[in-house]
């Protein structure tokens, strides 16, 4: 048994040395399935600098444009949403009051299609947003989004010179969880409660095959310890499903929070050959079950948390926004549903 680990372990290492010369900023996102139902999705925000975050409150009833150029798409959101922006051009991260949870990461292997004027665009600042405003489950999410209502368009990167690549993920309150990358220009959709676990590169079924290596070895035997996607992975993986499936929130919460920072990259920690992996800068997590929405900043001593049940998501309730300041340095503690206050809306990065 020891010689076939020493093997597959051996095989690992080969596999995995064939994408060490990829580069992509590290984010990770995990989804724990426990006991009586309960889910919670965890997701870590790595970035080389300052990603300007903020956290808003978008109701229901806003109108928007998918900011893609003149044969845009064009909705009204149905549902309300809590956000974490993006240089507060965009939606990274966020879940809504149905519950449903999206989170971008990057994929430099990310190939978007043409633009057509036959098919409506959407900015990829708004391709979170969209699922958020619209759907209240992934598979419904899923139902509409096979059917491609519209293409993703990517722009630069604030700040850079470099185009946005990034893939997406959703889950929700009954578990189910779904990656959708676009590959060589078409849209790729895993979709089922398996997909517990995405970071970056490569690409996701390429992920899942190298995983593969590290499930034969056993997470108690060994686990792959740098920041790269492949190694954060396979940790993710292991240990989201190796923590206690407890029936105490505050204990399947605390678990949760446990991969996540396990699954990060310390501040200031850079990889010399890898200069695109980045420190973790801040991290969320969503109680689907309990409609609870926590914020964690590296740079500040508190973990602090946005309880959805208590937001109003009319239209009356209007756009509000937690500045979270410059690096997120902030500081908050608790509950900070009463702390938002009347904001206008950003406006999403568009073409």
């Amino acid at each position: 048994m020891r010689i076939r680990a020493v093997r597959v372990l051996a095989t690992a290492a080969l596999v995995a040395a064939s994408f060490a010369g990829v580069h992509a900023d590290a984010c990770t996102r995990a989804v724990y399935l426990g006991a009586n139902g309960d889910v919670i999705t965890a997701r870590s925000m790595d970035w080389k600098v300052d990603v300007g975050t903020n956290l808003w409150i978008l109701p229901r009833g806003s109108v928007r444009s998918g900011q893609g150029g003149p044969h845009s798409v064009e909705w009204t959101s149905k549902y309300g949403s809590v956000i974490a922006s993006g240089y507060d051009v965009s939606t990274t991260d966020g879940m809504n009051e149905k519950g449903l949870a999206t989170q971008l990461l990057w994929l430099v292997e990310s190939q978007y299609p043409e633009p057509r004027e036959d098919t409506p665009a959407l900015a990829i600042s708004l391709w979170a947003q969209y699922v958020l405003d619209n759907f209240a489950t992934v598979a419904e999410a899923v139902a509409a989004l096979e059917k491609e209502p519209f293409i993703v368009v990517t722009d630069r990167t604030p700040g850079e010179d470099r185009l946005a690549t990034l893939h997406l993920s959703m889950s929700d309150a009954t578990g189910d969880s779904a990656i959708i990358e676009y590959i060589d220009g078409r849209q790729v959709i895993h979709h089922g409660r398996q997909y517990q676990v995405m970071t970056n590169s490569p690409t996701f079924d390429q992920q899942l095959a190298l995983n593969e290596y590290w499930k034969q070895i056993g997470g108690t035997v060994m686990l792959p310890g740098t920041n790269r996607a492949s190694d954060r992975f396979a940790r993710a993986s292991f240990y989201v499903n190796a923590i206690p499936k407890s029936e105490d929130p505050v204990e399947a919460l605390a678990s949760v929070f446990g991969v996540i920072r396990n699954a990060s990259v310390p501040y200031g920690i850079t990889t010399p050959d890898q200069p695109n992996i980045s420190s973790t800068r801040w991290r969320t997590v969503a109680d689907h079950t309990r409609m609870l929405y926590f914020f964690e900043s590296a740079l500040t001593p508190n973990t602090f948390w946005v309880d959805l049940n208590r937001i109003d998501f009319s239209p009356a309730g209007g756009v509000r926004r937690l500045d979270l300041g410059p690096d997120q340095r902030n500081v908050f503690a608790g509950d900070t549903s009463d702390r938002f206050v009347p904001a206008e809306p950003f406006r999403f990065l568009g073409i």
